[in-house]
């Protein structure tokens, strides 16, 4: 509910406070006095495209609160949750925006900064507008199959058919990649079947590669120094120094008598000396012994290497790599293998979804055409006391393409005359009857739409009478249960408000100010003459006036 809106320096409106009630709310005045701009800065904090220049000529920036008040459990609570706004302490929802004289739009929604698409969020839950060139809401077509589903109750079977289309969009995306994906490897299985016989044939394995270069490098090196090397071992062998060293210890052996013991240090040291050279040309003999391979070993070392590395290259990866390569290869052409099989239990889920999402999406066909005959007999039940008895409201409901909502397509529709053509309500109806044509549908929409301030915008022109009576009481109803404000010229809808303020349109040194009265008992009085009577207000207006309000 709508509970209080301030407005400052906006159009011709220098400060304005207003207190709104539940119920009937009216609003009459002179044309021109300024009642639209009361809509107009409602929707401007709502965050509704409206007028570009908004600011009061002379201002610095035009400002706009509105206060709501919020039961628990209104859908309002829901969007502020969503967009991570502080929750509304003790149901009260406080919206600003402030307009600068540049331009500059800023929002605020329980003191915290807002965007303009959070406000027009909370605009769907809190406030429904209708007035003849509505096109926000029962005229607008893409709002009337959630309009129907309101008043069907369809709340249910609506989040059976969404979770169906959920699940066959699903299933119609796997199989559809899954085809894909057997596509392109049925295009490459001659180079999978060749490439991963090509690797198995070879089966290289991890680390080989550095073993084998570490093998090459080694038998190439010594090919290099093994001639050395035996050089160095004949040098030291019975034809090199250990023959020259065994000579000398023979012949000092024989000399050794001769010589009283003068050569036992030498021939002492001669022995050690035999032996280290034995251990060295041993050394020397194991170190050839190691360096001494099979030329054909060589060769085949380096035809593995490089067919190795020439593999690796050609798969653009590092030869340690090739193993995994080769188990991802096998894993493609198993896929490809088993590809039909997978392809045939994708196209069976898909069939099934399919199946689901028929059925539930029949019986929210089915459940709609049912509300929709109740809602045509219905709005019809509503058009008799509304002086339009020879209408026609139909509820068409034709076959649309499938989405999470169904297949059907809703748009209400109008004849209003026997035998005469149908069609969309903006277009058919007259701007007296389209007001009717709106309050009709919704009285017998509101039940569904709990929570939200109604606000009717000269909805009643062009009728008067017992018609007007009638577009009254019905607003009447309508507001009984909640909040409906309404702009009117008629003294029959003004006398059923609930609550009455008068809009007039002032001239303060040279400066022209709308201000806003509420009327108590008497003023009421004279405001519904005056709308009878005009600008001369007689003893006669004052008595219909009374017998209005009385009624």
């Amino acid at each position: 509910m709508l509970r209080a809106l301030d407005i400052r320096d906006m159009l011709i409106i220098d400060r304005l406070e207003l207190g709104f009630r539940p119920g009937l709310n009216v609003l009459t005045g002179e044309t021109g006095a300024g009642k639209s701009i009361l809509l107009d800065s409602l929707g401007f904090v709502l965050g509704w495209r409206g007028r570009a220049e908004l600011v009061r000529s002379g201002a610095d920036q035009g400002e706009v609160t509105a206060v709501f008040q919020l039961a628990p459990g209104h859908l309002a609570h829901g969007v502020l949750a969503e967009a991570g706004l502080p929750e509304a302490e003790g149901g009260e929802l406080v919206l600003r925006r402030v307009n600068t004289a540049d331009g500059r739009k800023t929002a605020w929604v329980n003191d915290r900064r807002c965007s303009g698409e959070v406000l027009r969020q909370l605009s769907d839950v809190l406030v429904e507008l209708h007035g003849q060139h509505d096109d926000r809401g029962l005229l607008n077509p893409r709002g009337h199959r959630a309009l129907l589903d309101a008043f069907a109750g369809a709340e249910e079977a609506l989040v059976a058919t969404r979770a169906a289309w959920t699940r066959l969009s699903k299933a119609r995306r796997a199989l559809t990649e899954a085809e894909a994906a057997q596509a392109a490897l049925k295009e490459e299985e001659e180079f999978l079947r060749h490439a991963v016989g090509e690797l198995d044939t070879l089966d290289p394995q991890p680390g080989e590669e550095a073993e084998l270069d570490t093998r090459r490098r080694a038998m190439q090196g010594a090919e290099r120094i093994r001639e050395d090397i035996a050089r160095a071992l004949q040098a030291l062998g019975p034809d090199g120094a250990e023959g020259a060293m065994g000579d000398a210890q023979r012949w000092l052996d024989g000399a050794a008598d001769r010589a009283e013991g003068q050569l036992e240090g030498a021939l002492a040291a001669l022995g050690r000396s035999m032996t280290e050279l034995g251990e060295a040309a041993q050394g020397v003999a194991d170190c050839l012994d190691a360096l001494d391979f099979d030329p054909g070993e060589l060769e085949r070392v380096e035809e593995r290497l490089f067919a190795i590395r020439g593999l690796a290259r050609k798969h653009q990866v590092m030869p340690d790599a090739l193993a995994d390569l080769a188990e991802e290869l096998r894993g493609r052409l198993s896929a490809l293998d088993a590809g039909d099989e997978g392809l045939a239990e994708l196209r069976h889920a898909l069939e099934a979804a399919q199946g689901d999402y028929d059925t539930q999406a029949a019986a929210l066909s089915k459940l709609r055409s049912d509300a929709a005959g109740q809602l045509d007999r219905a709005v019809m039940a509503e058009l008799a006391p509304l002086k339009m008895e020879r209408a026609v409201f139909a509820t068409e409901i034709t076959q649309a393409d499938p989405g999470p909502e169904g297949r059907d397509a809703v748009a209400f529709t109008v004849a209003t005359n026997p035998g005469a053509p149908s069609g969309p309500l903006a277009r058919i109806a007259s701007g007296g009857e389209l007001s009717r044509f709106l309050l009709a549908l919704k009285v017998c929409l509101s039940e569904r739409e709990a929570g939200k301030t109604m606000i009717f915008d000269e909805i009643d022109r062009g009728v008067g009478g017992a018609t007007a009576d009638a577009v009254g009481r019905r607003l009447a109803s309508l507001a009984a249960e909640g909040q409906v404000l309404v702009v009117t010229h008629s003294p029959q809808v003004a006398a059923l408000g609930a609550h009455h303020w008068r809009v007039e349109k002032k001239v303060t040194d040279g400066m022209t100010l709308s201000t806003v009265t509420p009327l108590g008992e008497g003023e009421r009085v004279d405001e519904i003459a005056r709308m009878i009577s005009g600008d001369t207000i007689t003893a006669e207006a004052r008595a219909a006036a009374r017998s209005l309000l009385a009624g």
